[in-house]
């Protein structure tokens, strides 16, 4: 009979949890919480700007860079193109964005802003101020806390 394996040491994993099974002690829980909050928060500043939270971000990543392929898009913002293509329509429909087919690759879509969506840009700037302050944590501990949790991000293999 062959020996058992030993079980993993997990006591660090788990240092402050004196309860594995309460709500309060789980990081996803917290994190969940925490970014459904967050929206809260931005959505009556992205409601005067006619955009969801999902299509902020697109443009984001758009003002921020230019053009981009949709597979380059998904990758900046942690989404399949399943779930990207039907938000770039509706960017595109709204004529803030324009996407075009490659020349070179039929199966590659390129994305840009359009002159209405850098419009935009201009009535957006104030917005991550205006969340920022309702957060009511002072700028160093929201950069520190935002650092550590792109930190976490990445050892999960997505950052």
């Amino acid at each position: 009979m062959p020996a058992a394996k030993p079980k993993p040491d997990t006591t660090a994993c788990a240092a402050g949890i004196t309860d594995p099974l309460h709500l309060d002690q789980q990081l996803c829980f917290a994190l969940y919480a925490a970014s459904n909050r967050i929206q809260r928060l931005y959505r009556p500043l992205l409601d005067q700007l006619e955009l969801t939270y999902p299509q902020y971000l697109v443009m984001l990543v758009l003002w921020q860079h230019g053009k981009r392929s949709v597979g380059e898009l998904g990758q900046a913002l942690h989404l399949d193109s399943g779930t990207l293509t039907p938000l770039l329509k509706r960017l595109e429909a709204a004529g803030l964005v324009e996407r075009k087919r490659c020349s070179e690759d039929e199966r590659r879509v390129f994305v840009r802003v359009t002159a209405q969506g850098q419009d935009l840009r201009e009535r957006a700037v104030g917005i991550p101020h205006g969340v920022a302050c309702a957060t009511t944590l002072n700028p160093d501990k929201l950069v520190r806390l935002r650092e550590e949790v792109k930190r976490l991000l990445k050892a999960l293999g997505e950052g």
